[in-house]
């Protein structure tokens, strides 16, 4: 459970364009300084100044595709391309190799998940056969600029939907 802080300086969350999620108190009865807040409304320059003003811990991108490219979202190797071409597009340095794996007990769950660390974080996805959908997660405690890297995602999938989530992390 996060804390979150009650206004941002000089005009509420939700004026910011940004969502309370909830408090947490700690073992010892004290109430941690956490907060979570969704940025859904903000432009990437906001976002960005947002992570930076407030101190985030990280900045989390959660991209969900649908009706994506069958053929792209069950290649390995495109799969590859798309994490190289994200990383460097967002300036974020890759630190070894993505995992790529298949696997999935039935045909709903079946399809490629991908793990990529970063020097900052990390980079996940989970591809979805059955219904051609993507879930794309980027993590991480350098700022970047999500829109940017929603387009991109939609792009590379050839998707013909997309929800985002955008919020920040911090302690």
């Amino acid at each position: 459970m996060l804390n979150l802080i009650d206004e941002a300086p000089g005009r509420s969350l939700s004026e910011a364009g940004c969502s309370p999620k909830g408090r947490q108190t700690r073992h010892d009865g004290r109430t941690l300084s956490m907060k979570q807040m969704t940025a859904n409304h903000l432009t990437d320059a906001e976002v960005i100044a947002e992570f930076k003003k407030e101190d985030c811990w990280g900045l989390c991108t959660s991209i969900d595709l649908k009706e994506c490219d069958p053929a792209t979202i069950r290649d390995a190797e495109k799969i590859h391309q798309f994490v190289l071409e994200l990383a460097d597009l967002i300036d974020m340095k890759r630190f070894g190799e993505p995992q790529i794996i298949h696997f999935g007990p039935n045909e709903r769950v079946a399809g490629y998940s991908m793990t990529q660390l970063i020097e900052t974080s990390l980079l996940s996805a989970h591809f979805a056969n059955d219904t051609n959908a993507a879930y794309i997660d980027i993590f991480s405690c350098k700022e970047y600029a999500p829109s940017v890297a929603s387009a991109f995602c939609k792009k590379f999938f050839g998707a013909k939907g997309m929800n985002t989530t955008v919020f920040f992390r911090t302690i």
